[in-house]
């Protein structure tokens, strides 16, 4: 950053001689002019000196010559940065080290980008040496020639988007490459979780309660389906969080299990999560049920001051979603091995959708479903509304064509009695 001298001394109005760069434009702004990378800039101030008094009628700022200041310290910073050798490794490296008291699953997460960007050569580069073509053909290569998935993709940009806008912020870089959206760059590969239908629904319920290996689920199955909690939510629960007197279930926990088999119970995914669900009278039955025939073992786990958890595994440990994971997978290929029109591939994410989908459906009002599905933002909601099929739009028209004959029916029997005029 250097401003251009053109030779001769400049003056103000007030007789101050004029640094390189300095100008006073003829509505009396003071202007300073510099170049970044050959292409000029501009400040402008009302006022030389910080001592100057602000012109009636003008907006108080900064004076020209703390402009500058702030300019070059700005510009010294970037030019002793670009100087250094810090690699888009250690920038990201430098930017996780200031995330602190995140969830395991996430601190996994970053992990997973650290160990991507040590084995590829775009890690090792100099931060400052990155275009913004650069991140998007770096991207483009992860999905093109390495394989990696949209969803994958945009957890890496994830890290690497804020990473580089920590550098922008501390005026290290002028811009962030990664400032662009994914979808303008990569293909969005996502398969969408699809809610099953009702008939789908009732009749998977109704092959596990017959089955005489998975019956002992059909209670926990049913429960998912009817709740909408996430399956480490599920896995949370206490015996101290069910009140079948009032029919409420507390929610305010996962139980997860770490790569290391630890197990370990966080808050719930977002602050929305942590909720109290009412519980109708099928679904408080369903826990009555499994209180009953909850066998712990005799000296159970105590995982972070909680314990009494609803299911155990042959080890006497609690469950996690991976059991559960598992159970369902072999459910529903137990299903499709029997009947001829198999089941698309039922999680308890499913589960979890397809509760959602149903009481969109069914009208109930969005905010009240934000609660319980424990969305922090009401469009994560309302994104359900959009999952609908042929049908569901055909059933809903004729249940609205067949409320406004009634209504009209209504009408006009309560309509008075026409007069003829004599």
């Amino acid at each position: 950053m250097m401003p251009r001298n053109k030779g001769r001394i400049r003056r103000d109005r007030k007789n101050r001689i004029l640094r390189p760069g300095e100008t006073v434009r003829n509505d009396g702004r003071y202007q300073f002019k510099y170049h970044v990378s050959g292409k000029p800039h501009y400040a402008y101030s009302w006022r030389l000196e910080p001592t100057d008094p602000v012109p009636a009628g003008r907006k108080p700022g900064p004076s020209l010559r703390e402009l500058e200041k702030e300019i070059s310290s700005r510009f010294d910073t970037l030019s002793n940065f670009e100087k250094s050798s810090m690699t888009v490794s250690e920038l990201v490296a430098r930017y996780l080290k200031a995330k602190t008291g995140v969830k395991y699953s996430t601190r996994q997460g970053y992990k997973t980008v650290e160990k991507l960007l040590e084995a590829e050569e775009f890690g090792s580069r100099k931060i400052s040496e990155i275009k913004t073509s650069d991140a998007k053909l770096f991207l483009i290569m992860l999905q093109q020639e390495k394989g990696k998935s949209y969803s994958s993709i945009h957890s890496i940009r994830g890290v690497l988007r804020p990473a580089f806008q920590m550098a922008v912020d501390d005026d290290v870089l002028l811009k962030n490459p990664f400032g662009f959206e994914l979808a303008t760059v990569i293909v969005n590969d996502s398969v969408t979780r699809e809610a099953i239908t009702r008939e789908q629904m009732r009749k998977f319920l109704s092959f596990i309660q017959d089955d005489a290996i998975y019956a002992k689920y059909y209670d926990a199955v049913y429960i998912l389906f009817h709740t909408g909690l996430r399956i480490s939510e599920f896995c949370g629960v206490t015996v101290k969080d069910i009140d079948l007197e009032r029919k409420t279930l507390n929610v305010e926990r996962q139980l997860i299990r770490t790569s290391e088999m630890e197990y370990r119970c966080e808050t719930t995914k977002t602050a929305a999560g942590k909720r109290v669900i009412p519980l109708t009278d099928d679904v408080a039955e369903k826990f009555r049920n499994i209180l009953a025939e909850r066998r712990p073992p005799r000296r159970e786990l105590v995982v972070d001051g909680h314990y009494g958890f609803l299911y155990y595994d042959k080890n006497g440990l609690p469950c996690v979603a991976m059991h559960w994971q598992h159970r369902f997978n072999r459910m529903v290929n137990q299903y499709n091995d029997l009947y001829r029109v198999p089941l698309p591939n039922v999680t308890p994410h499913v589960c979890r959708h397809t509760y959602c989908s149903n009481m969109a459906k069914s009208g109930m009002s969005p905010k009240t479903l934000q609660y319980l599905m424990g969305h922090s933002d009401i469009s994560v909601t309302m994104n359900t509304y959009t999952h609908v099929r042929f049908d569901d739009a055909e059933e809903e028209l004729r249940r609205l064509e067949d409320f406004r004959k009634a209504q009209s029916e209504v009408e006009r029997q309560n309509a008075p009695p026409l007069i003829k005029a004599v």
